[in-house]
């Protein structure tokens, strides 16, 4: 077996351990001599699996009853225009944190439903830096929500603080940093991620609502049915067939993280990474870049430049070289990124750093 490092924004990383589970279980799942890929969702045994990972969602989560965890198709993007159909009706209004590229892609479909008031950190080339400061938005009590993005996959900026919004629900996009890090679940009303990250393989979003949000939902009859949350909580988010297979592994990644010592293991876990890439470009003289100021810097995606694209593209090809793939930035900011969500534990990123400085070494 030659297994790569693996930093790919996502599909990223998956735990080995669950892969060799997932592995030894594909033909005969749970002792019903078939692949969970084959197994009726109507079955007992696909039942019990499905509401056992919602239950180990919201006790990593720190949830209670209150929340509803849906298990959901059309990736983090649906619910952008999901959360205003289902939200934004009867002339409500909502605020609109944005501080990359998913939170201004959530904020133009949230314009078509209804009034927003939005606040951005976008500088005028487009790019962002840096996470909104307290003093630079304040919310309308009358908004229906806040929505933020807690972390920027493109960019490579997270929010280290959580905005006091009163007594405004708060919505947030957590796919790129869910359960990277405890967070105080009181806070939010709704959170959503892409499991493509953080939770499992693409295919299946998650979305957990607390019960008293959901009651501001749009009625049913007035939407199109599959696209009212209202109809996938009361049906278990078994309306139609789930992406079964997706769901599994979400569960199977779940168990893997209460196994290793739940949200606050990884938090240290993934604070030791930060520490050593970043350390990596701190101390290059300038050989490496990262344009986030330092207070907004991710945890999940490291973003540097080099001073040439030319350079940047001999970085990439000597990385896979060495068995590091998946470091080009997205296509639409170039650079470097290294994605180091929970399945690249502390070993892999120190490599990636020992690569770095003999990069460094020999093209100074």
């Amino acid at each position: 077996m030659n297994r790569v490092i693996n930093f790919n924004a996502g599909p990223a990383a998956i735990p080995l351990d669950v892969l060799k589970q997932a592995q030894e279980e594909m033909l005969d799942w749970n002792g019903t001599g078939m692949s969970v890929m084959e197994v009726s969702h109507r079955s007992k045994e696909y039942e019990a699996m499905h509401n056992e990972a919602q239950d180990l969602f919201r006790k990593l989560a720190g949830m209670g009853p209150e929340w509803k965890i849906l298990f959901l198709t059309g990736g983090a993007s649906t619910q952008f225009f999901m959360i205003p159909m289902n939200f934004l009706h009867s002339g409500r209004k909502a605020t609109y944190l944005v501080t990359g590229n998913w939170s201004k892609g959530a904020l133009k479909e949230a314009k078509r439903f209804g009034t927003c008031d939005a606040y951005t950190t976008e500088n005028p080339d487009g790019t962002f830096t840096r996470i909104l400061k307290p003093s630079e938005f304040s919310i309308d009590p009358n908004s229906t929500y806040v929505h933020m993005t807690s972390n920027n996959t493109l960019f490579g900026s997270q929010w280290h603080y959580w905005p006091e919004t009163g007594s405004v629900p708060l919505v947030c996009d957590m796919s790129s940093d869910i359960f990277s890090r405890p967070f105080p679940a009181d806070k939010f009303s709704l959170i959503y991620a892409g499991a493509q990250k953080n939770l499992g393989p693409s295919g299946v979003t998650v979305v957990a609502v607390k019960d008293s949000f959901l009651q501001l939902a749009e009625e049913q009859a007035k939407l199109p049915t599959m696209l009212s949350y209202r109809t996938h909580a009361d049906n278990n988010s078994l309306y139609n067939t789930p992406p079964c297979f997706s769901i599994y592994i979400l569960s199977l990644t779940l168990k893997w993280l209460d196994k290793n010592g739940g949200l606050e293991a990884m938090q240290k876990i993934n604070e030791e990474k930060g520490r050593i890439i970043y350390s990596a470009i701190d101390a290059s003289n300038g050989f490496y870049r990262g344009p986030v100021e330092k207070d907004s810097r991710s945890l999940m995606n490291v973003v540097f430049r080099l001073d040439t694209v030319e350079k940047e593209e001999l970085f990439v090809k000597e990385a896979k070289a060495r068995g590091i793939v998946g470091v080009k930035g997205h296509r639409s900011t170039g650079g470097i990124r290294f994605s180091m969500y929970n399945a690249n534990l502390v070993d892999n990123v120190a490599k990636a750093a020992q690569f770095m400085e003999d990069f460094r070494k020999k093209y100074s």
